[in-house]
């Protein structure tokens, strides 16, 4: 059955259509001697703190109309940080999210390890700030992914994550999965 342009389709109720915007972001910068090296390393790292992540990536789920439903968020030592954000399309009952979703807010003791499951959708963002001992190029690269399910899109987003890193180098990627079907099936 073939449809005009100006025909839509009528949709079965759901959509499992997982769309991905996924950021690669560099930064390179020529520091001859060591000390410039690691100052540059130390001014990344704490430019790009997973405190300074945790609010971009809030940001980012504020602006394709999420909820954030955990936050889970590290510093390694010697430098860079991870944030894992788990979100829903549209905002949850109290009583059907897990009491051990943390919803952002880390108290008591933290474990060594987190593991979560995922909703249908997230953000994430990964921080590598480097330097070579031997040569004056010293790097920054920033992995983001946002996949999102169900109406939103992470496009919504795009020109705030472009902003939000001073970069030399960015390359973007974006994937569409899965599929719908018609109300034939």
């Amino acid at each position: 059955m073939m449809l005009g342009l100006e025909q839509k389709l009528s949709l079965y109720g759901f959509n499992n259509l997982t769309k991905t915007l996924s950021f690669n972001i560099y930064d390179v910068c020529y520091a001859k001697t060591e000390r410039e090296q690691k100052e540059y390393i130390a001014y990344i790292d704490e430019q790009y703190n997973s405190e300074r992540l945790t609010k971009i990536l809030c940001d980012v789920t504020e602006m394709i109309g999420a909820r954030i439903l955990n936050i889970s968020k590290q510093d390694y030592e010697p430098q860079g940080a991870s944030v894992n954000v788990l979100i829903a399309e549209k905002a949850l009952d109290e009583d059907s999210i897990d009491p051990s979703c943390n919803q952002g807010k880390i108290g008591g003791d933290v474990p060594e390890m987190i593991h979560a499951h995922l909703d249908k959708s997230h953000v994430t963002v990964h921080t590598f700030p480097e330097y070579h001992p031997d040569n004056a190029i010293s790097t920054f690269r920033v992995d983001i992914d946002v996949s999102t399910c169900g109406t939103i899109s992470p496009l919504n987003a795009l020109n705030y994550l472009i902003s939000s890193f001073d970069s030399d180098i960015i390359t973007i990627d974006y994937r569409v999965r899965g599929f719908t079907r018609d109300v034939l099936g």
